[in-house]
């Protein structure tokens, strides 16, 4: 059994997109109906938040300096010390009724996160990729809620969930370019275990997997579909989870408030045996 840790009683909305700063070693997460962006410091137990204004779906930590955020409203970068928001680019002002979800940087730096209609209707949200140039490209469409995102420790494959799929894709990546091909299912989640939300990936290359309607983190081998471990968390909707602390053990793990789940919405922590890719930092 592991040891899961409430670490912030938060009652988010809808907890998100963590992210571990590995310089400051802070853990940077959103609550996207609460419009903040939190950032926990786990040296002093303390977490700051900052009210964002609209939709905040996911942050990455910006190689200069400040953070990067994907709001309702397309790309901003965000001073943590000033508060201030500097827009970069709206890819779906043409979209109002979408907000954008999930993402994260790849290793060589690009920013990429996928969007979702806020009443789902169909397939009509995509997955956008940000270059370190600030030129942005649609890389895939006919997406219903973009999910987690993951690349291999050797750069050569990027894993994807579009969460009503009940799938975990794998595309073929190439690092230099930031291309991808070659689409294929690796992962099938039975819908009695949830859905797939939030991903990372260990130094092992095993993907560990958000199941929201679940209560739980699952850990598993993308050469061979394989379920290899299993998290309880005591929250209903578990949206996702990343590597951090001082060794790069520890899972934070973000969840969303349900009925009837005391600690949902929270913010929680598990020591593992293994230790998690690094969150990759914006190089534009």
């Amino acid at each position: 059994m592991h040891d899961v840790k409430l670490i912030v009683d938060q009652k988010a909305t809808l907890g998100e997109g963590p992210c571990w700063d590995q310089k400051n070693k802070l853990l940077y997460w959103v609550d996207i109906m609460g419009k903040k962006l939190h950032i926990h410091s786990p040296a002093t137990n303390t977490n700051r938040a900052i009210d964002v204004g609209e939709y905040i779906g996911t942050v990455a930590v910006r190689e200069k300096g400040g953070l990067i955020v994907a709001l309702q409203n397309g790309f901003h970068f965000l001073d943590t010390e000033t508060e201030q928001l500097t827009p970069i680019t709206d890819p779906e002002n043409h979209r109002p009724e979408n907000r954008f979800n999930d993402g994260k940087c790849d290793p060589a730096g690009r920013f990429w996160a996928g969007s979702m209609e806020l009443n789902i209707t169909g397939p009509n949200a995509s997955l956008y990729r940000l270059d370190t140039d600030l030129k942005v490209e649609k890389i895939l469409d006919n997406v219903t809620i973009s999910n987690g995102l993951a690349w291999s420790p050797d750069y050569k494959a990027m894993y994807y969930i579009d969460t009503p799929t009940q799938q975990v894709v794998a595309f073929d990546y190439d690092h230099e370019t930031g291309e991808i091909s070659n689409k294929r299912a690796i992962v099938t989640i039975d819908k009695k275990d949830g859905s797939p939300d939030g991903m990372t990936i260990d130094e092992k290359g095993m993907l560990w997997v958000a199941h929201w309607g679940g209560s739980r983190v699952t850990r598993w081998n993308p050469e061979t579909g394989e379920l290899l471990d299993k998290i309880e968390v005591p929250a209903t909707n578990v949206t996702a989870c990343v590597f951090g602390g001082e060794n790069m053990d520890e899972l934070f793990i973000t969840t969303a408030r349900s009925e009837g789940d005391p600690s949902s919405g929270g913010l929680f922590k598990v020591k593992l045996n293994v230790k998690g890719a690094p969150s990759y930092t914006f190089k534009g």
